[in-house]
């Protein structure tokens, strides 16, 4: 049973819950910490000790880690300032491991670091404390700010002087938005800019341009009397600035021109084994079009084209660790699929295609601490999201530099060199020459189909195959240890370990989707024009409150290959909710967003388009009722009685009225077509006597005739 660094372990017996620090080469002994005292230091415990306990079922792991900062969105600059500095004072002594852990290389460690940067004992062993129990990141020393007011919002400028007081100096001014203004003016135009001035050159000419009181004359040079020392910003004001607002990078871009910042400057480090300890150093991660075509799943006689293969590597032990075949890429999503499958549990992941395997088999479910990529697989993702929440530290190898990742880019040929002959659709060399037969008819595989074979070929590479230019070094040597991946995999968790780190799926999968601000509105929460809605906004009543107060935003995670769920994420917490699609949006489920936004314009161009026609149309049916009316009047004016006055019109509108009504009755009568049939052949035998002799009638009159009369009356 093998430990990692950052696993959480729970005692059964008292529900005390503590973090691994830190595991020595030799897998014998651990420091860890207790994650429920806020004065907790590490402790040392024997690996010998922990599986014993985990045997015996006193002591379990847990996957969910509740400690680990989920997002950094919503902190504002200054509680990142204050993360930077306290990672600062802390950053020389936690990197020290395990000294640091000893009691006396942490007592004097801390004494330096008083005298350095003039902080307290207890300052000191509070952002210790935090750094190791919330997960070894830089994010764990961010302030618990969420029960303090005035979120998000930066300290506008009074009447006193902001920060520190200045021993010798003036008080100076607070830097407002003005005088950012001005900063921004001054450093883009004489500091990041190819001439590669100082910044107190551009310091200096900002003073003259913008900070002048008075002009004069001297031999004929125009010069400035410059503003006094306490109504001007100073030099490291100035700087101070310059850094929070301009990355290093944009800085180098601007003034030294990307070509030479790619080829001097990029961060990116060097090669293979010579910068690996053991498993978990570094993962490389790339991919490339498999060359076959393959069907789709729901119909043979469709040609799907070629197949995506991302392929996640262990520099040291040359293990496959993570994998994603799709047609997704290469891009982002397509790497995102790769980095969750890392931290997969492989067993279950292999059952999906109906292949068992033990954990043993495949026994990777784990970050790295440096992951190497192409740059174009991180375009337009937030990879400091990464960085912060794991302390990954992400590398972009140079376009055209395939050497930089060339262990995954070597396997790469191995794996197309073992499928080749089994598989129908092949791409061969002669592919496209003119007489050669067209390989896209033969395709027959689909894409899990591929994807199975492809996991078959990855589990018999990990475990059987013979890596012959692997070069061992002296350990590997005098343990007689064989350049087989899951060897030196296995080798390495037992005497090189401590460089792989456990986290919850769930949490990495959710760092690794994209974000987007949502709005809270009374018909749900809407992004990019789909509504959703989550239990957390039912039961806190959002739809209702956003009708009464008005909207707010909200930050979502999504998938971009299915829009149907979405995650409201806790900018305070790890918690997240699942957000479902509302009735209105249900035509967008089961669709990506391209899909969608494909659909929202389509609408838009499509009313758009019948906008014309619609007008054309209003404007008939107003030519057709014009025409109407015009008849009308022109049959009224011939049959005008000129001689009834208006009185008259109007005096018998009641009379005409029900003249019209009776008139109308055995018009709009129902009369079946067999009534009328029947009536016709009565009235053809039989006839009508009158009585000549008595032209009255005495009869009594029906219900019904009463009935009648009465009703004429009313109406009348």
């Amino acid at each position: 049973m093998n430990f990692f660094i950052n696993e959480i372990l729970q005692d059964v017996t008292n529900d005390k819950i503590s973090r691994i620090l830190w595991i020595d080469d030799n897998n014998t002994i651990a420091y860890i910490i207790d994650l429920n005292d806020d004065k907790a230091l590490p402790v040392k415990r024997m690996i010998l000790e922990i599986r014993e306990e985990i045997v015996t079922g006193s002591l379990i792991k847990l996957k969910e880690d509740p400690f680990i900062v989920n997002t950094i969105e919503e902190y504002t600059q200054k509680h990142i300032d204050s993360r930077d500095q306290a990672w600062q004072i802390i950053k020389e002594m936690v990197l020290d491991e395990p000294g640091i852990y000893e009691k006396n290389i942490r007592a004097t460690y801390i004494k330096k670091t008083r005298e350095t940067y003039g902080v307290s004992y207890p300052t000191v062993r509070k952002y210790l404390c935090k750094y190791w129990q919330r997960g070894k990141t830089i994010n764990a020393l961010l302030p618990d700010y969420q029960n303090s007011g005035a979120k998000g919002k930066e300290r506008t400028s009074g009447t006193k002087k902001r920060g520190r007081p200045p021993k010798y100096a003036a008080t100076g001014v607070n830097v407002d938005e003005k005088t950012k203004k001005l900063f921004r003016v001054a450093l883009e135009k004489y500091y990041l800019t190819s001439k590669e001035n100082r910044l107190t050159d551009a310091y200096k000419m900002m003073v003259k341009e913008f900070y002048a009181k008075d002009i004069y004359y001297e031999n004929g040079i125009e010069k400035v009397i410059i503003q006094d020392e306490e109504k001007m910003p100073s030099i490291r004001q100035f700087r101070y600035w310059y850094e929070k607002e301009y990355t290093v990078p944009e800085s180098l871009n601007a003034r030294k021109g990307r070509k030479k910042y790619n080829k001097d400057h990029r961060a990116v480090l060097g090669s293979s084994l010579s910068e690996v300890f053991g498993p978990g150093s570094r993962y490389q991660i790339d991919a490339t079009i498999g060359d076959v075509y393959l069907i789709s799943k729901h119909n043979p006689n469709w040609i799907i084209g070629r197949p995506v293969i991302y392929l996640v590597m262990d520099v040291f032990s040359r293990m496959v660790v993570g994998n994603y075949i799709g047609l997704e890429g290469p891009s982002w999503i397509g790497a995102m699929m790769a980095l969750a499958n890392t931290v997969m549990d492989k067993q279950e992941f292999c059952a999906q295609y109906g292949i068992e395997i033990s954990k043993d088999d495949w026994p990777c479910e784990h970050l790295p601490e440096i992951l190497l990529a192409d740059r174009g697989e991180f375009e337009g993702f937030n990879v400091e999201r990464l960085i912060e929440a794991f302390n990954l530290h992400v590398e972009n190898a140079a376009p055209y530099r395939a050497d930089w990742k060339g262990v995954v880019e070597k396997h790469f040929d191995l794996i197309q060199m073992k499928v080749k002959p089994m598989l129908p659709g092949y791409v061969d060399k002669d592919f496209q020459e003119r007489g050669t037969r067209d390989y896209r008819l033969d395709a027959v595989l689909t894409l899990d189909e591929f994807t199975k074979i492809i996991i078959k070929q990855i589990l018999y590479y990990n475990q059987k195959h013979y890596l012959k230019d692997y070069v061992r070094d002296e350990d590997l040597v005098h343990d007689d240890v064989l350049p087989i991946p899951l060897k030196l995999w296995n080798w390495g968790m037992e005497n090189r370990t401590g460089k792989l780190k456990y986290f919850p799926e769930d949490i990495v999968k959710l760092h690794l989707m994209p974000r987007e601000t949502a709005t809270v509105t009374y018909k749900g929460i809407r992004m990019k024009g789909i509504y959703y809605s989550c239990e957390r906004a039912v039961k806190g009543l959002w739809f209702e409150t956003a009708r009464q107060k008005g909207s707010w935003k909200v930050e979502i995670a999504y998938d971009p290959r299915d829009m149907s769920i979405a995650y409201w994420i806790d900018s305070y917490s790890n918690e997240y909710d699942k957000c479902f699609m509302l009735e209105p949006s249900k035509r967008y489920e089961h669709s990506s967003l391209e899909e969608v936004m494909y659909l929202v314009e389509k609408e838009k161009q499509l009313a758009q388009s019948v906008s014309h026609q619609q007008l054309q149309k209003d404007v008939d049916y107003i030519a057709e009722v014009e025409s109407i009316v015009a008849n009308a009047s022109k049959r009224k004016e011939k049959l005008k009685d000129q001689t009834l006055s208006k009185a008259e019109k109007v005096g018998s509108i009641k009379e005409h009225r029900r003249n019209e009504k009776r008139s109308l009755k055995s018009e709009e009568a129902f009369q079946l077509e067999k009534d009328k049939e029947e009536q016709m052949k009565e009235t053809e035998i039989l006839s009508f006597q009158s009585n000549k002799e008595n032209n009255q009638d005495f009869s009594r009159p029906n219900v019904r005739e009463l009935f009648n009369r009465r009703k004429e009356e009313r109406d009348e």
